[in-house]
């Protein structure tokens, strides 16, 4: 097991632990309330939260873009105490190498995308958890909201 999964406990005696791993995936655009929530959540889950945030470019891929560029919306999450480690997001394929990478335990995403084919084959790796989103804020929503 690597070094950096262990948790030395040299002032109980106890033999080193392995960190419980989670890890989620968003654009995080606008970042609200909602999304804080989300990721307080997911960082209960375990011991170290890992964030795949969307590249601009994977965004424009799927027909969207983001208010903030990748640089500053990983800069945001990065000053999140819930938040230990962001990494790109570049395509849907690479989930699968995620975990295995970042040796991840828990796959954690908003309740939209449950049963969805995009996530479910996730359950032969690692636990996938599904998150009820936070009522009454979406990034779709404060866009519009800023354009009226």
């Amino acid at each position: 097991m690597s070094e950096s999964l262990m948790v030395n406990r040299f002032t109980t005696g106890e033999a080193p632990k392995r960190l419980r791993r989670v890890l989620t995936y968003g654009t995080f655009d606008l970042l609200h309330y909602g999304h804080v929530r989300l990721l307080r959540r997911a960082a209960a889950l375990g011991d170290y939260l890992i964030v795949a945030l969307s590249t601009d470019e994977f965004n424009a891929s799927k027909g969207k873009s983001s208010f903030y560029s990748y640089g500053i919306r990983k800069e945001i999450l990065e000053s999140i105490r819930y938040v230990d480690l962001v990494i790109p997001e570049e395509n849907w394929e690479q989930k699968i190498d995620d975990i295995k990478r970042y040796e991840i335990d828990v796959v954690v995403m908003g309740s939209d995308w449950k049963d969805s084919p995009r996530f479910d084959y996730l359950k032969d790796y690692c636990e996938l958890v599904f998150l009820d989103r936070t009522d009454g804020i979406s990034t779709t929503d404060v866009k519009r909201e800023l354009k009226e």
